[in-house]
């Protein structure tokens, strides 16, 4: 097992942020890359990120800048940023990196998969996060957790990947686990952030409205029920009892705390409303199946997009 010692990052939003601000406390930071371009990739040479009050000037490489492949690169992007960040972080990318992906979605590793080559990819998303941004700074009470690995994990027989990354975040303090079945545990976070961050977004509410209103935690509720749907049909078995889990999951969470495309609505910037029930209908069109609340989801949040630049 080859040990992580250099790290690259694309997407220093609220996740990446956070989650490099506490790998930076035990990484030396000639070992941080931060991949960003144009206005971006300024703004962070100059002025760095504020985590939690403190400022971090990570190191930033552009596009085409050389550098020696990383041991680790994470994708902490939006979804619709994705192809070009994949181009933009292919320089970081030799025959021995591991890739892990943050976005929300069930769709982002098959995409870097084809790019870089599927054996570099495990899969993963953070949970249980409340990090918050606004400008350049990010907040948060709850770091949250990543869980990852390959699509099957046997303890005791972990791959060679798996070891190196747990080891790594052991060693760096980033909350994790590892799922024996990583397949059905992102399709449950996939079904979560369907109902959690469409209606919290339409709504413009936080955690508190999921875990006060039962006309909120009911919306999502429905909504997360056509994500059950849609996964049995692509073999991936989610029940009653996961949604209800979600849902206190998410009652859970600091209440004034906002989902990732909460603030991107209350930002006025677009939102990952086709990774969310824009898949739940792709999907559901595939199989022939009615999904009523995310096709209405979609159709208001993406009219909703359509005035930030016409509204003022």
């Amino acid at each position: 097992m080859k040990k992580i010692e250099t790290v690259s990052l694309i997407g220093l939003g609220a996740i990446g942020s956070a989650n490099l601000a506490k790998i930076s406390e035990t990484v030396p930071m000639e070992n941080i890359r931060v991949i960003a371009s144009g206005e971006r990739e300024q703004r962070y040479r100059e002025h760095g990120v504020c985590v939690n009050g403190k400022t971090y000037m990570f190191p930033v490489f552009g596009p085409a800048e050389k550098a020696a492949p990383a041991d680790l690169l994470i994708f902490a992007v939006k979804n619709h940023h994705l192809s070009k960040a994949i181009e933009e972080a292919r320089g970081h990318v030799g025959k021995d990196t591991t890739v892990l992906s943050f976005l929300n979605g069930i769709t982002s590793e098959d995409e870097i998969g084809k790019a870089y080559g599927a054996e570099k990819v495990l899969y993963s998303y953070v949970m249980r996060t409340d990090a918050t941004r606004t400008g350049d700074s990010t907040d948060y009470v709850n770091l949250g957790f990543v869980p990852f690995g390959e699509a099957k994990n046997t303890p005791g027989s972990y791959s060679d990947k798996v070891l190196a990354v747990e080891e790594f975040f052991g060693r760096t303090g980033i909350r994790y686990s590892i799922p024996e079945d990583m397949i059905r545990d992102l399709w449950l976070k996939f079904m979560l952030n369907v109902g959690a961050n469409q209606v919290t977004a339409l709504l413009r509410c936080g955690y508190g409205a999921i875990k006060d209103s039962p006309a909120v935690r009911s919306l999502a509720a429905s909504a997360m029920r056509e994500a059950v749907a849609v996964a049995a049909a692509e073999n991936v078995f989610l029940d009653e009892s996961d949604i209800r889990h979600c849902i206190d999951t998410l009652s859970s969470l600091t209440p004034t705390g906002r989902t990732s495309m909460l603030q991107d609505v209350l930002a006025r910037r677009k939102t990952e409303v086709e990774a969310f029930g824009g898949t739940v209908c792709k999907l559901a069109k595939k199989h022939d199946i009615d999904v009523p609340v995310n096709e209405a989801l979609v159709k208001f949040i993406t009219a909703m997009e359509e005035t930030f630049g016409i509204c003022c």
